[in-house]
């Protein structure tokens, strides 16, 4: 009867909780080793690491699935210690605080949080009310309008060496002239460049403050191991950088330079942004 008795401990000590399937399809991969990993592996990789970004494309519907199921599954797989938004910013933190203190969220949460326009509330509206029912704080992670506009105009570079390697910019700089579909005067080009890694920089020092094991949701560029927030987590002092987990279309590029982990999720009809673009430009 002993013997049985400590068989059956032993048997509850080794179980873990499984995460019911995800509601997206796709293929997960290990970057490093190039392994195809199932949902339930990457989940078990990535509640060991005290820091992990999940890089997204905005407009994917999958994506924030995807995000909100991983986010209920890690939670179960040990405590959470913090959410962090690219979505969100300084001064919409105290709505933030208040509406985790209420008993009840209001009718008009959107409205409550001042959320901002520019980011689709049917696609992160549930990560959002979800977070703010859990016991861990939901965290703004990006600059005010006031602080962007002030970069804007006065762009300055900011200290640490990785961040401000060349090599790093050159790619930043295409990218940004690639997003404007090559609209963008050649003079305004430094002040987004300035913009952009400011961004960063201030993701990476709130992801440093934020209590662990933190979790940063934020747009794929923000998110890159190569020329993102992990760099500048690093300049600042951190000895290891964030773990990164890029959710991307199928037939992106994602390299292992760029990410630890990528979740292939089916692409999305593409939509042609530079035609609208031109003619906001009169092009």
């Amino acid at each position: 009867m002993r013997v049985m008795w400590l068989l059956a401990l032993l048997l509850l000590a080794g179980c873990q909780h499984v995460a019911a399937p995800p509601p997206v399809s796709g293929e997960i991969r290990d970057m490093h080793s190039g392994q195809v990993l199932t949902a339930q592996q990457l989940l078990k990789r990535l509640a060991e690491p005290q820091r992990v970004i999940i890089g997204e494309q905005h407009d994917n519907t999958d994506h924030h699935t995807a995000q909100l199921w991983l986010l209920r599954s890690l939670g179960e797989q040990r405590p959470q210690g913090s959410l962090l938004l690219e979505m969100l910013t300084p001064d919409q933190q105290p709505k933030v605080d208040a509406l985790r203190r209420s008993a009840s969220p209001p009718a008009d949460l959107p409205g409550a949080l001042a959320w901002q326009d520019g980011w689709d509330w049917s696609l992160y509206g549930p990560i959002v009310r979800f977070a703010l029912t859990q016991p861990f704080p939901l965290m703004a992670a990006n600059l005010e309008n006031n602080e962007i506009r002030s970069f804007y105009r006065h762009p300055y570079g900011l200290r640490g060496e990785r961040s401000n390697a060349q090599s790093v910019k050159t790619v930043l700089l295409e990218q940004i002239s690639d997003s404007h579909c090559g609209l963008l005067p050649e003079s305004q080009m430094p002040a987004m460049l300035a913009v952009q890694q400011q961004r960063d920089r201030r993701m990476a020092e709130r992801l440093l403050a934020a209590p662990t094991p933190s979790l940063l949701l934020a747009g794929a560029w923000h998110a890159r191991k190569d020329v993102g927030v992990p760099l500048h987590v690093l300049d600042l002092g951190a000895t290891q950088a964030p773990t990164v987990l890029m959710l991307a279309e199928q037939g992106a590029e994602v390299t292992a330079a760029m990410a630890d982990y990528v979740w292939y999720t089916p692409a999305m009809p593409k939509r042609d942004d530079c035609e609208e673009m031109r003619k906001q430009f009169g092009k």
